[in-house]
């Protein structure tokens, strides 16, 4: 397995555990709170996973996905990406999930 495939298997791994775990983070046993905070922590993984696969091999023609990403500020993008979508889904959350467990 080549270095890419590998830090994109990861990245998808993290990325599914993040679905995973924010949506069993709350149910019959009510809020879990360390269970939700490891889903942002995985979530922050796998975009720094991504982050690391765009300076990698950004304009090498190995993904034309990646290619995209060409410059510092474009691979920026994909951490100031990852932060809008922690900080909207922890919104979200705080404000219209977390009060029905109360």
């Amino acid at each position: 397995m080549t270095m890419f495939t590998t830090l994109a298997v990861l990245a998808l791994v993290f990325f599914v555990a993040h679905v995973i775990l924010l949506f069993t983070s709350f149910g019959k046993n009510g809020y879990q709170k360390k269970r939700y905070f490891y889903s942002h922590l995985t979530l922050w993984i796998a975009g720094i996973l991504l982050f690391i696969m765009a300076a990698l091999y950004a304009g090498k023609q190995v993904s034309p996905i990646l290619d995209v990403f060409d410059t510092v500020g474009k691979q920026a993008l994909i951490l100031g990406a990852v932060v809008v979508l922690s900080f909207t889904a922890h919104t979200i959350v705080r404000y219209l999930v977390i009060p029905r467990f109360k």
